[in-house]
C-alpha cells in the first residue's frame, strides 16, 4: 500500500468506524517515517508530519519553556511527542510537545500542540481521556490554555500549572524569528519580571 500525501501542511486523512483492533492493525500496515497517527472514537487520523513552520514554533515554545522550567528550579522531564494511548478509552495521540512536571511521573502533565492546518480528531477530548492537566494550543500566532477540570477541559487565561509565567512575554518571545534573540529576550524579561 502506498499513502502519497502533499509537501504543504496538508489537511489530514480521517477514517471512520474502525474498532480498536482495526485500528491497530491499520497502525501496523502505515507505520511509516513521515506519517503520524491519531485515534479517537473509532476515527482514524492520518496526518503528514509537519513542516518547517510547524517545527519552528514548536522547538522555539520548547525551548523558551525549559528556561522557565529550569529559572524555576522545577524538576521536570521533557518527554516530545510521546505515543499516549488507551484501548479503553478509544484514544491515541502524540502531542508535539510533553512535559512531565515533577520526578517519577507516568504520563506527562503538560502537552503543547501547535496548529497549521485544520481538522482532524477532537485533540481535547482525546487529551481528556488520557487525563492531561494542561493542554496549549499555538494558533495563528496565538497561545491558548486549557486546564483539565472536572467537566473536562477549561479555557483559562493562564497556565494553572505555572501561574506564574508570563505569557505576554512568551508569546512575544516565540514570535521573534531570530531563536538566540528570543531566548536572550525572554531571560531578560524574566529576570526583569522577578525583581
Amino acid at each position: 500500500m502506498t499513502i502519497t500525501l502533499i509537501e504543504r501542511e496538508a489537511e489530514p486523512i480521517l477514517i471512520s468506524d474502525l474498532t480498536w483492533r482495526e485500528f491497530k492493525a491499520v497502525e501496523q500496515l502505515i507505520e511509516r517515517p513521515g506519517v503520524r497517527l491519531s485515534f479517537l472514537d473509532g476515527v482514524l487520523e492520518i496526518r503528514k508530519m509537519p513542516g518547517k513552520k510547524h517545527e519552528t514554533i514548536k522547538e522555539s515554545i520548547g525551548a523558551l519553556l525549559e528556561i522557565y522550567l529550569e529559572f524555576l528550579e522545577l524538576d521536570f522531564t521533557p518527554t516530545g511527542s510521546v505515543t499516549l494511548e488507551s484501548e479503553s478509552g478509544k484514544v491515541k495521540r502524540e502531542a508535539d510537545k510533553s512535559y512531565e512536571l515533577g520526578l517519577n511521573k507516568k504520563r506527562p502533565y503538560l502537552v503543547i500542540e501547535v496548529i497549521v492546518s485544520s481538522g482532524g480528531i477532537n485533540k481535547l477530548e482525546a487529551y481528556k481521556r488520557l487525563q492531561i492537566p494542561e493542554i496549549w494550543f499555538w494558533i495563528n500566532d496565538q497561545l491558548s490554555f486549557y486546564s483539565l477540570g472536572n467537566e473536562g477541559y477549561e479555557s483559562v487565561t493562564k497556565s494553572q500549572l505555572l501561574p506564574n509565567l508570563d505569557a505576554d512575554l512568551l508569546m512575544r518571545c516565540i514570535n521573534i524569528e531570530n531563536h538566540a534573540q528570543a531566548l536572550r529576550e525572554f531571560r531578560a524579561g524574566m529576570r526583569y519580571t522577578d525583581q
